[in-house]
């Protein structure tokens, strides 16, 4: 099998990171390569995108791309009109379906599409004629995830902490700092980049678990020139967060795919995204944290959000029967087994 991974560069060390231990449980070679492409080069590659001689080779393929417009990448794959019985995408931030390129609808070289927002089936599926799934976000809760708690609070050091994109009130990592001590909260800013992938997420799944609380807003609610203007999704900044036991406070997407995702206390909802409004709430609910939310948040983590249960379906579909992913996959039932224990 052969996983081609699109690196969209720095930001997405989440899922540079998927892509890795994608490689590893399907034991499967991984080819990256890189988004930033010029457009006239774009558009020549458009020109050879033909249509596809499918069920010739006997080979497995699955294409993880940042969005719709890198597929064009396909035209980077060796052989890839004959080489493989099977290519598939997974396309990351599958709300951009206008930026699905021509030539790719036309062509329509896959034989499976998996996306990350299920409120977009029935577009991606006109539009492309292909039978697609929905695969919801998620994250490493097996290795990389964990409650941290002994019986008391102590061994959470941060009552907040902030990752990624905030709205402008939130945006100033000092003066955020500033009003948490006004209020004895203990708060955490951005974090250091580290050099790799697993490096960078292993920092901040420990971040997260020394956190009750991780800063985050809809993009809806906090708009910005990257974001989606209309459809709400999570990020894997929520889900790794959740993964290590922390509440995740601001306002969540308000999409029946989400909300069915998540579950009661998973997040603690802000109303708005002033800053003081905000910090009232989340003082008066680190006040209430229990140890017991933490242990809540990473076995339905365990039981819902670890990329191996989105791994098996790609290998359904892929007709891929690894013996890695099987020997995790037994990990990780017997781990929420034994938690409930």
């Amino acid at each position: 099998m052969l996983i081609v991974y699109i690196c969209n560069g720095s930001g997405w060390e989440p899922i540079t990171y998927m892509a890795n231990l994608a490689a590893e449980l399907f034991e499967a070679e991984l080819v990256v390569l890189d988004s930033k492409m010029p457009k006239a080069i774009m558009a020549k590659l458009e020109m050879f995108l033909l249509k596809r001689n499918k069920s010739i080779g006997d080979e497995a393929c699955l294409m993880i791309c940042p969005d719709a417009s890198s597929a064009l990448k396909i035209t980077q794959i060796k052989g890839w009109r004959k080489r493989f019985r099977c290519l598939a995408v997974l396309v990351i931030e599958s709300y951009w379906v206008n930026r699905i390129p021509k030539a790719v609808k036309l062509s329509r070289p896959f034989d499976h599409i998996f996306i990350t927002s299920e409120e977009d089936l029935q577009a991606w599926t006109e539009t492309m004629q292909t039978p697609t799934t929905y695969l919801a976000r998620a994250t490493d809760v097996l290795r990389l995830g964990g409650a941290n708690i002994n019986g008391d609070s102590s061994d959470r050091n941060w009552d907040l902490t902030r990752i990624g994109r905030q709205p402008p009130e939130w945006a100033d990592d000092n003066t955020t700092n500033k009003l948490c001590a006004d209020l004895n909260l203990k708060f955490h800013g951005r974090m250091k980049g580290y050099d790799t992938a697993e490096k960078n997420q292993i920092a901040l799944m420990q971040l997260y678990q020394q956190s009750k609380f991780l800063l985050a807003f809809s993009n809806t609610a906090h708009k910005d020139h990257y974001t989606h203007p209309v459809r709400q999704y999570i990020t894997e900044r929520w889900t790794d967060a959740l993964a290590c036991g922390a509440i995740v406070a601001g306002i969540a997407p308000n999409e029946p795919s989400i909300k069915r995702l998540l579950w009661d206390g998973a997040t603690l909802e802000l109303d708005s995204i002033k800053i003081n409004d905000g910090l009232e709430i989340i003082a008066e609910a680190v006040k209430q944290w229990k140890p017991e939310q933490a242990l809540k948040n990473y076995q339905l983590a365990l039981e819902r959000l670890d990329w191996r249960w989105r791994f098996a379906e790609i290998a359904a579909v892929l007709n891929e029967h690894p013996t890695k992913l099987k020997e995790e996959m037994k990990m990780l039932e017997q781990k929420i087994a034994s938690n409930k224990n």
